[in-house]
């Protein structure tokens, strides 16, 4: 059995992570998102159901009965206790989430040689130990404004500042330019990343 390497993407919001893993999948990487896992926690982990209906009340409930996102996160964005208890309930789960699929990869008859994955709190809460390589996606606070897609919160003052998180790192790139750029760059970290992984683990 042939595990691939394990890369995680990270970086602050608005940087570009997103965008970067569609590269890495355009590159031919296998590819999720944590942001997809808690997608997929939410609509059918009932133990998360519960446990969030406890502690948030019914409300946060959607017409379907499973946990709407937009009304936890009206709930929690605002209050650093409960999004400090959100995320200790949440980030585990995605960590095992995330370890299952790559194990699964690995039991295929022609695993991928590359698997990543986004996840923005990566060394916030300890998980870079759980990759072999570790991307850190920056660009400048400006430029990062006009990409936030969601509303302005405390969530930055929670994170490592980029500096910290690029030390940290295998591999950097500032996110100022095109898609190609970003492309082209992706690229030549797969062509380094597939070489390395033509040895069997």
């Amino acid at each position: 059995m042939r595990r691939p390497i394990a890369v995680a993407i990270t970086g602050g919001i608005g940087a570009g992570k997103s965008t970067a893993l569609e590269a890495f999948r355009e590159h031919g990487a296998a590819t999720v998102s944590s942001d997809e896992i808690v997608h997929h926690l939410l609509a059918a982990d009932d133990d998360v159901r519960e446990a969030l209906v406890a502690r948030l009340g019914e409300e946060i409930l959607g017409a379907d009965g499973r946990p709407d996102r937009a009304q936890i996160a009206k709930r929690v964005f605002g209050d650093r206790d409960q999004l400090d208890w959100l995320e200790k309930l949440l980030h585990p789960l995605v960590s095992r989430e995330y370890l299952v699929w790559r194990e699964r990869l690995a039991q295929l008859d022609d695993p991928p040689r590359v698997c990543v994955t986004e996840v923005p709190l990566l060394f916030e809460v300890g998980s870079e130990e759980k990759f072999d390589k570790v991307v850190v996606i920056t660009a400048p606070a400006a430029l990062r404004e006009q990409r936030r897609r969601v509303a302005r919160d405390d969530r930055d003052s929670r994170l490592l500042p980029d500096r910290e998180k690029v030390r940290r790192a295998d591999y950097h790139y500032v996110n100022t330019g095109t898609f190609d750029d970003l492309h082209e760059w992706v690229g030549g970290v797969m062509a380094e990343l597939q070489a390395d992984a033509t040895t069997p683990a």
